[in-house]
């Protein structure tokens, strides 16, 4: 995959980052189109919560922990599963994931 004119990013079958250290905002807007997924700003602010987590806890979160976590800094609010299933349509844990340019959580199919 080619998003920008400096590098070549390399993507697995999933279409998640080889080398973590790829990944820009640039790369995330690039394998969100190809999941047919239009950035905004309540996408951003998960996809920077997703990346702070793996930052803490070396692992992408499960469902379970997005949804916790998604409450814990953004309220209760967007802190559900059907809030997270509008912006990351069938598996957010994974899509966030994905965009956010981490490993596949282990427990997403």
């Amino acid at each position: 995959m080619q998003p920008t004119d400096e590098k070549t990013i390399d993507l697995d079958k999933e279409g998640f980052l080889v080398n973590l250290n790829d990944w820009n905002e640039k790369v995330a807007e690039f394998i969100a189109e190809k999941d047919q997924i239009n950035l905004t700003k309540a996408h951003w602010e998960v996809i920077y919560l997703v990346r702070e987590f793996y930052q803490t806890f070396q692992i992408s979160p499960s469902m379970r922990a997005l949804v916790k976590r998604t409450e814990q800094v953004l309220g209760k609010e967007k802190g559900k599963s059907i809030y997270l299933l509008q912006l990351f349509p069938t598996s957010p844990a994974k899509f966030v994931s994905k965009i956010a340019g981490l490993p596949r959580p282990s427990n997403c199919l």
